[in-house]
């Protein structure tokens, strides 16, 4: 019996996950707990997957809804994608199975905005939630959870559920606990909601645990096994050209007077140029920073390290193996300067407004006007999804989107006449940056971006390209505002790829 459960009643409740996974029905939906590969249930999705295809062997239907805080790991959505019995799944993905099952058509995918999940959860737009599948670092005696490395969505997925499963992993550590602020919103929909009384990042506002109620529980599953902890690409030319243009747009904004010396809140997007921004922070000459993010990365915690990040407030962890090891090791001291929220508050609109977040996300591709794309491939196959960058661009101080200018080895150009997709329109994106420089948009128009955009951002190989775009749109456009010539610009890929030149 795992010592990290400390109610005698959900003592009696632990089982295998094989046991628990047969009590799942066709066509329930089902809630899990995690958050960009940490947090999730470890074992009951693979078990829940055997279940699904002797199912399917004995020619039956069997079927379930998956929804999540953010992306999780191969264990979960990759097991359940496998089997071709996820009927629909929200609001975040990254995995390649998932991935081949939406795109084909086998899966329905919502692709949302993270501070909206909670939101179409409590107004039932998703359905009735059958059952949620949390993991745990430990059960206290009065049958509380105590949260692992993720919050996410798991308070409204425990609230709303119902039936509620636990996995209790001792691979987390117990010094976790303290880390977590579990906000019990007043009111969850207007009339009667409350403003979230959140002045400062690493305010504490809410409880330590998530409360249950125990009649719920069907089934304590004990674990030890890791979150999905992937290492970090090395930092290359790219990278530290894009760290450094951010940074030095930051020092004339101080310079400015745009922003006080130690910055506002800091926002960091997932991924290896994110990461690299975060290590250029490392070197820079700010000190005494905060950070209202979403997700926690190896950057964040050497800045924490370093003594120029004061405190960190997030949703969940995104490490690689070592510093998810050095997490594990000292959290007793890290939940001094991090605070773990539930998603719908660490990605609130008002609260990022209010703090004025300085928001840094990375993207697929930018247009010349602005438009990014954040997440499809040629216009109709999604990559992973939106995630939360929407919430922070939408509302940050400064919203900034970062990339190479190239993509595939420089064959294609990631500044292109029009997105294919558009996920942040020109409203909202305020300084776009790339190895070669960084576009400062706010105060220009239309034509002004284009020039910008191009002369600052693209690569080389491109610019005469996009330029060349720019005079036959003109020529071509019904109105002089945002001039396009559609035919060109969806197949400007294609075209170029073909013949270097705009001309059909």
């Amino acid at each position: 019996m795992s010592g990290r459960i400390h109610s005698e009643l959900f003592k009696s409740k632990v089982m295998s996950a094989q046991d628990a996974a047969a009590l799942v029905k066709n066509g329930w939906n089902i809630g899990f707990s995690g958050f960009t590969g940490a947090g999730y249930p470890k074992e009951f999705p693979v078990a829940l997957a055997d279940v699904i295809n002797a199912a399917h062997d004995r020619g039956e239907e069997f079927k379930v809804g998956v929804w999540t805080g953010a992306s999780t790991a191969p264990e979960l959505d990759g097991a359940l994608a496998r089997t071709g019995g996820v009927s629909y799944r929200a609001p975040y993905q990254s995995d390649p199975d998932m991935r081949k099952a939406i795109n084909s058509g086998v899966t329905y995918y919502q692709d949302i905005h993270l501070s909206h999940m909670a939101p179409q959860v409590f107004q039932g737009f998703l359905g009735p939630l059958d059952l949620a599948v949390v993991e745990a670092s430990g059960i206290d005696a009065d049958g509380n959870i105590i949260p692992s490395s993720s919050v996410g969505m798991n308070r409204t997925y425990l609230e709303y559920a119902k039936h509620i499963i636990i996995e209790v992993n001792e691979w987390q550590s117990e010094d976790l606990f303290g880390m977590h602020d579990i906000y019990y919103p007043i009111g969850a929909l207007p009339p009667r909601r409350a403003p979230i009384p959140l002045i400062n990042p690493g305010d504490r506002i809410g409880d330590q645990v998530m409360r249950i109620k125990s009649e719920k529980v069907i089934g304590v599953i004990v674990t030890d096994d890791p979150d999905r902890n992937s290492p970090f690409k090395p930092l290359d030319d790219d990278s530290r050209a894009i760290a450094n243009n951010l940074l030095d747009f930051l020092s004339n904004e101080v310079k400015q007077g745009r922003l006080p010396k130690n910055l506002l809140p800091l926002q960091s997007g997932v991924g290896n140029i994110a990461n690299a921004v975060l290590a250029g922070l490392l070197d820079g000459p700010f000190e005494r920073l905060t950070s209202y993010t979403e997700v926690i990365q190896d950057g964040m915690v050497d800045l924490l390290d370093s003594g120029k990040l004061t405190v960190a407030s997030a949703t969940a962890f995104s490490l690689s193996p070592e510093a998810a090891h050095r997490m594990n090791e000292n959290a007793a001291m890290y939940r001094e300067k991090i605070v773990l929220r539930p998603q719908d508050v660490s990605n609130h609109p008002e609260v990022i407004r209010r703090l004025g977040v300085i928001a840094c996300n990375g993207m697929i591709e930018a247009d010349i006007y602005g438009n990014v794309n954040s997440t499809h491939v040629m216009g109709s196959r999604m990559q992973n999804g939106i995630g939360g960058s929407g919430d922070f661009t939408r509302n940050g101080w400064i919203s900034s989107f970062v990339t190479p200018s190239t993509a595939k080895g420089g064959a294609i150009s990631c500044i292109v006449p029009m997105v294919n997709h558009v996920d942040h329109t020109e409203h909202d994106v305020q300084v776009i940056i790339t190895e070669q420089g960084l576009a400062d948009l706010r105060g220009l128009a239309p034509r002004q971006r284009a020039q910008v955009i191009i002369e600052n951002c693209a690569h080389p190989d491109y610019k005469e390209p996009l330029r060349e775009y720019v005079k036959f749109a003109a020529t071509k456009a019904n109105g002089q505002h945002t001039p396009h010539d559609l035919a060109t610009a969806l197949g400007w890929h294609v075209r170029f790829l073909e013949t270097g030149t705009m001309q059909a």
